[in-house]
C-alpha cells in the first residue's frame, strides 16, 4: 500500500485521547442511551486503565533502553526500530495502551454511548497518526520495517 503523506500530525495523540475521554464524559451526562454497568461492576473499568497505563509505561521505557525517540511528532530522530517487549505483538502499543485508558473510562462512566468514541480514537490515530509513522519508518528501515509489519499487527 503506497500513499503519499504532504500532511503532517501536529496534534500529540494523547490529546485525541483526552478529547475522547471528555467527549465520552459530556455523552454518559447528555446522552447516555443504556446503563448497562451497575456499581460496583463498574470498577472493573480500572483494571482497563491500570492495563492501558502499563503497556504505555513499559513501551515508553523500550524506547528509552534503545536510545532512540518515543515522541509521535518528531519521528525524523527515531534512531532504532524497537521490536522487542510489546512490540511483539503490537506495533502500536502506546497507542493500545491508550486505547484500554479509554475502554476503562467507558467502562466506570457505564452507559452505552461512551463506548462509540474509543473507535473514533482508533480510527483517528490510524488515520491521522499511524499511516504517517508507518510511510517515515518505512523509509527510515526499509526492508527491516517491512518485515516487521508483516510479521506484527497494528493493534494486537
Amino acid at each position: 500500500m503506497n500513499y503519499e503523506f504532504n500532511i503532517r500530525p501536529r496534534i500529540f495523540p494523547p490529546v485525541y485521547a483526552i478529547a475522547c475521554a471528555l467527549l465520552m464524559l459530556f455523552l454518559d451526562n447528555y446522552l447516555p442511551l443504556v446503563e448497562f454497568i451497575f456499581p460496583p461492576f463498574n470498577k472493573l473499568g480500572f483494571i482497563f486503565i491500570g492495563t492501558g497505563l502499563g503497556i504505555d509505561l513499559w513501551s515508553l521505557y523500550l524506547f528509552f533502553r534503545h536510545k532512540t525517540t518515543f515522541h509521535p511528532l518528531k519521528l525524523e530522530k527515531t534512531e532504532a526500530l524497537v521490536t522487542s517487549g510489546m512490540y511483539r505483538i503490537s506495533r502500536n502499543p502506546m497507542y493500545l495502551g491508550l486505547l484500554f485508558l479509554l475502554a476503562g473510562w467507558a467502562v466506570i462512566l457505564g452507559s452505552l454511548s461512551p463506548f462509540f468514541m474509543p473507535l473514533v480514537f482508533v480510527y483517528l490515530i490510524n488515520n491521522v497518526q499511524i499511516r504517517h509513522e508507518e510511510e517515515l519508518l518505512l523509509r527510515k528501515f526499509d526492508q527491516e520495517y517491512e518485515e516487521y509489519k508483516n510479521k506484527v499487527r497494528r493493534w494486537f
